[in-house]
């Protein structure tokens, strides 16, 4: 073997050992905090956003670009009347609806477009009588708090049970009958909810 050929390979294998050391490397890595929360998924239930007793409800809040379903309660008095019933079922879901989600809710991305303030009252003495009346017109809210009212109203004790809801404004304006879609919850900035007209009694 000749020893001369090999004298200029060792400092090259030596390098090579060497290298396959860890060192500290010069390329940035920093990519920001590793998220600690799934966007719209809550670990546990939230109970800090609901009152202690009442009727379980669900609301829809907007999470993303969807709408997403929350346990809720609201207190309706015993021996209420069923006509009175579903209007202050309705009332509270409101009032559910345009209260700021809680510490938990906001953190996994959930929020609301429903203004605060807004009333409901039953039916005209012509309306059907599953009408409930909005003090404001449903085409005069956003099209994300119109989505939220007809799917919450439309799942719940206020609604006849079929899936609508009938809404109208404080006038005798015309109602309209509304139904939650699959595309609304997917899609409530930008697609209305299936309506028709509905006439009087």
């Amino acid at each position: 073997m000749n020893v001369r050929r090999l004298l200029p390979v060792l400092p090259a294998l030596a390098l090579l050992l060497t290298g396959c050391g860890i060192r500290p490397t010069e390329v940035p890595t920093d990519f920001g905090a590793a998220p600690s929360r799934v966007p719209c998924s809550l670990s546990q239930p939230d109970v800090t956003a609901q009152p202690p007793r009442g009727v379980p409800v669900q609301v829809f809040l907007l999470c993303g670009s969807s709408l997403v379903a929350v346990d809720r309660t609201v207190r309706v008095p015993e021996d209420t009347a069923d006509a009175q019933r579903r209007v202050i079922v309705a009332q509270g879901l409101l009032g559910q609806l345009a209260a700021t989600p809680s510490a938990g809710e906001s953190a996994a991305g959930y929020t609301t477009h429903v203004p605060g303030g807004l009333t409901v009252t039953g039916p005209h003495p012509k309306d059907p009588g599953e009408t409930l009346r909005l003090s404001t017109a449903p085409d005069g809210l956003t099209p994300y708090a119109l989505a939220q009212i007809v799917c919450t109203l439309s799942d719940s004790a206020a609604a006849e049970g079929d899936g609508s809801v009938v809404l109208g404004g404080p006038d005798d304006t015309r109602l309209r009958r509304y139904l939650c879609s699959e595309e609304l919850r997917s899609r409530p900035g930008t697609t209305k909810p299936p309506s028709t007209q509905v006439t009087g009694d």
